[in-house]
């Protein structure tokens, strides 16, 4: 049964319940939009793979985390941890 795949007739059905669903008048704007959908991600997928050959071994080292910010811009203060700190451990 599945050892054909799909057949002709597979695909005029799908065809007719994809018309079906969706109407005949959005069927062309769909299909447009999904040509610039995959245009943009073609698009991307190469400037990553530029960007990856150029920046070299350089790109594989982490980032290094930055503080948090709160509302007004201003980083907030680090309490320091430990027997300086003056708290016992537990």
């Amino acid at each position: 049964m599945l050892r054909n795949g799909l057949e002709p007739w597979h695909l005029l059905i799908l065809a007719i319940v994809v018309i079906m669903l969706f109407g005949s008048k959005k069927l062309p704007d769909s299909a447009r939009a999904l040509g610039q959908s995959l245009r943009i991600l073609k698009s991307e997928t190469k400037a990553m793979k530029e960007d990856g050959a150029t920046a070299g071994p350089a790109a594989t080292e982490p980032l290094t985390p930055q503080p948090a910010q709160t509302a007004s811009g201003d980083t907030p203060p680090v309490r320091p941890s430990g027997p300086e700190s003056g708290t016992r451990p537990r």
